[in-house]
């Protein structure tokens, strides 16, 4: 009757806790084991145990399908869950453990030496009597860690020592797992002394960094939960515990200078990494007096050591980034029975339990970015660079004040040969990395402008997966410093220094492609300011191209443009710019499509490989390729050019739909930018006109010779502003004109059909009325009326009667007068 009292009373007394802890972090992980071991049996859990230890632990599927903890090999266990118990002949445990006092019940968990020290102290009548108590119980196996020394004082003296350090493990009330909040604080039984509970999200629960490894046994008088080390008293504050620690005089002194001690003796639940004093003498003396001289630096670095939250030893079982007090992370880690960080075993002594966090001494100090002179900044895959950097005498010049950004090429993107050159080439190509303003990732943008101190721009491109400066595209790692920025670069960058056409120009790899552009009148599209890109065909693409075949092309224009104008897109489009394995479709000017996408980091166009890519121009970037491009959806209606593209194009199947023709390109894709010019007032002599005519002098005809003399000039002398028309991309005429006519008040030259870029000199010849060779002038002065002031003076050169009777006319006499008219804008 006994027994079945107590399995119906612990029956209904642990149902309604285990079903309150579902939403607990402790319960959830308990029931994932539980399910794991269900081919088990009822009420089995699986564990896993650390090979080599006796650390046992419920698992997170993490931890679980990885088959190891904190790096080391992990076997699985099966035991009954807390709570339960096997019985004979029975599969799984299908029993409830029976339910006892607090005294008992630390039998029935297996926590012995705490039973048989809580009898010899003479705490078992209160564990068995009246109440509602918690104990945090330690095993058996935590006594035995116990320091020595330690250990024989409380056995010395069981009825104080030994009474009030297991007092210290109670507290007065029943506290289940889900009752232990993270960040919580009990007061224990022993002089209302600190105990600090966390939570995690692993499901691990720990009082003052001692791991619970069995919990929730239900007691008539309370609860017990097995822990896996014996609870000291927890001391004062970290700024305590700093103050005092001798081999922390250099962490103090850090500390002091950048005002960061007195947080850590406020409230709070903090993790601080304690370098000891050893670890400040390993670094560079200059290192440490540059760091400590300035209070930013410094305050950044004792920051870094320093956590927001409470991280014990015991919860970590997988590697982790937290957040420091200096905004940063830090990967805290473990390997067996150590914690790293940042993945390097650096932790000497470890849960060092105050009233506002733990401590962790470690024997290296840590360096945030932020402390760091931005030539410091790179990493193992950037040392070419930073190396060369110092050898060279660029390093000492970045002045610790100053502001720099640092493009840094990877150590392969240094060649033999480029780490060969003559050191002023080499230092050259070393100044066009360096920005002389501090420019985070998030400040970059499309179309931006970045000086070297070298005086070089470096312009922008900013796509959907990746920033480009120039030829070269970032990879991440990018990083702030105390002076500056650093990016990592995949290639060394190559400023352009040339246009389009100048660089096909001097190659002579391109002579068949560019004789074809002259052809077709579109040198000016590669010669003035735009952003293009283009695909050029080596000589080898046209192979078999005979004189006459070519002078059959050059004849067809609209088909010669169709054909050249697909290998132009507007736009400047970097190879390393694109998504990896990702089709990219650029429309060109031809109209048609083209599409790029780069596998194994080779560029293909329309499948083509790109033999040479990112080759920057002022104006663009060109990609070589060795066949001629043409788009499949685009018909030919000749055939003798369809014989002759065939020669040349064998990737593709050319359609031929007879009679049907290519369409007009207008150069109107031209783009117009606004460019201010000052032109100097203008005065205008004409030649002198000398005529004769007749007048009626007393009744008779007189014949007169006069001299006229015509000056014209601007009176205010204004700035007039005029438009360039120079490449980019304009959709066509009509649009073209509105912007003429409506938007630009301009002294403006406009060819109908056509761009023209107009000169200074030309502006000039235009105001002075030459200007007959252009179809239309629009000449406007911008703001108010101008007043043009024109003077006309008449001389008699002479007078003489006339011959013969002539017809007569009305003339104005001949005095100077002066003629005004109005300009408007």
């Amino acid at each position: 009757m006994k027994i079945f009292f107590l399995f119906t009373f612990s029956t209904f007394f642990w149902s309604p806790f285990e079903q309150a802890a579902a939403s607990v972090h402790y319960d959830k992980i308990l029931t994932h084991s539980r399910i794991r071991a269900r081919d088990q049996g009822q009420n089995v859990c699986a564990l896993q145990q650390v090979m080599g230890t006796k650390k046992k632990y419920f698992s997170t599927c993490r931890n679980w399908y990885q088959g190891a903890i904190c790096g080391k090999k992990a076997t699985v266990l099966y035991e009954c869950c807390p709570g339960y118990m096997k019985m004979d002949g029975m599969r799984g445990c299908p029993a409830v453990a029976p339910i006892d006092h607090v005294y008992g019940t630390l039998g029935i968990v297996g926590a012995t030496s705490t039973q048989h020290y809580s009898d010899i102290s003479k705490l078992r009548g209160e564990l068995e009597g009246r109440g509602s108590f918690t104990f945090f119980a330690p095993s058996s196996e935590a006594w035995e860690q116990l320091n020595s020394e330690i250990h024989r004082n409380l056995i010395d003296n069981v009825n104080i020592e030994l009474y009030s350090a297991l007092h210290h493990h109670m507290v007065n009330k029943r506290m289940l797992t889900k009752d232990l909040k993270n960040g919580m604080t009990l007061v224990s039984m022993y002089n209302d002394q600190k105990l600090l509970i966390n939570h995690y999200p692993n499901g691990v629960v720990t009082v003052n960094c001692a791991r619970v490894i069995y919990g929730n046994q239900i007691a008539t008088n309370g609860v017990v939960h097995v822990i896996d080390r014996v609870l000291t008293a927890v001391g004062n504050t970290i700024q305590d515990f700093i103050e005092v620690e001798d081999d922390l005089s250099s962490l103090r002194a850090a500390a002091i200078t950048s005002d960061v001690l007195d947080i850590l003796g406020k409230p709070g639940h903090y993790t601080l990494f304690a370098p000891t004093n050893e670890a400040f003498e390993r670094l560079p003396r200059g290192l440490l007096e540059r760091i400590m001289g300035d209070k930013v630096a410094s305050e950044a670095l004792v920051k870094f050591h320093i956590l927001n939250t409470l991280q014990c030893s015991e919860a970590i079982t997988g590697g982790a980034a937290y957040e420091t007090l200096e905004g940063n992370t830090v990967e805290v880690g473990c390997d067996g029975e150590s914690l790293t960080v940042n993945g390097v075993k650096m932790v000497k002594r470890k849960d060092i339990v105050t009233s506002n966090g733990v401590i962790h001494l470690i024997d290296e100090v840590l360096i945030p970015d932020s402390a760091k002179q931005v030539t410091e900044l790179g990493g193992a895959q950037q040392t070419t660079f930073t190396d060369l950097m110092i050898q060279l005498g660029l390093a000492s010049s970045l002045r610790p004040e100053g502001q720099y950004t640092l493009l840094v090429p990877l150590n392969g993107a240094f060649s033999d040969d480029t780490l060969r050159m003559d050191q002023r080439r080499l230092k050259t190509i070393l100044q066009n990395h360096i920005i002389n303003v501090k420019v985070g990732l998030n400040e970059l943008y499309n179309g931006q402008e970045l000086e070297t101190i070298g005086g070089k721009l470096l312009r922008v491109f900013l796509y959907r997966t990746a920033v480009c400066i120039e030829n070269s595209c970032m990879v991440r790692g990018s990083k702030e410093g105390r002076n500056g920025f650093i990016h990592i670069l995949r290639q060394i960058i190559n400023p352009a220094e040339k246009t389009l056409h100048e660089m096909l120009r001097n190659d002579k790899r391109f002579s068949v492609f560019l004789s074809l552009v002259k052809a077709a009148d579109l040198d000016d599209v590669l010669s003035q300011p735009g952003k293009w890109t283009l695909f050029v065909p080596t000589n080898d693409a046209f192979k078999g191209l005979t004189d006459d075949d070519k002078d059959i092309l050059i004849r067809d224009k609209n088909a010669l443009r169709n054909i050249l104008l697909y290998h132009l897109t507007q736009g400047v489009f970097i190879g390393s710019g694109f998504e990896p394995g990702v089709t990219n479709i650029l429309k060109t000017i031809q109209g048609g499509k083209l599409y790029l996408k780069t596998v194994n980091d080779t560029l293909l166009i329309n499948e083509l490989k790109s033999r040479e890519s990112d080759l920057m121009a002022t104006n663009g970037v060109i990609h070589v390729i060795d066949k001629l491009l043409y788009p499949a959806d685009l018909p030919v209606g000749n055939d003798q050019l369809l014989t002759i593209l065939k020669k040349l194009i064998k990737y593709i199947q050319i359609k031929f739909v007879r009679g049907s023709a290519f369409k007009e390109i207008p150069l109107t894709f031209y783009k117009i930018n606004i460019i201010e010019s000052n032109v100097q007032p203008i005065i205008r002599k004409e030649e002198p006109i000398i005529k004769t005519y007749t007048k009626i002098i007393d009744g008779r005809p007189v014949e007169v010779t006069e001299k006229k003399v015509t000056e014209e000039r601007i009176i205010q002398g204004p700035e007039i502003k005029y438009t360039r028309i120079t490449a980019g991309g304009s959709d066509n005429e009509e649009k073209l004109k509105k912007l003429l006519e409506d938007e630009v008040t301009k002294v403006t030259k406009f060819i109908e059909g056509d761009g023209h870029l107009l000169e200074d000199e030309e502006i000039k010849r235009l105001l002075q009325g030459a200007g007959t060779e252009y179809t239309k002038v629009t000449k406007v002065i911008e703001g108010e009326p101008q007043i043009i002031e024109r003077e006309i003076k008449k001389v008699h050169l002479e007078e003489a009667p006339v011959r013969k009777e002539q017809p007569t006319r009305r003339t104005q006499g001949g005095t100077a007068r002066r003629r005004t008219r109005l300009a408007y804008p």
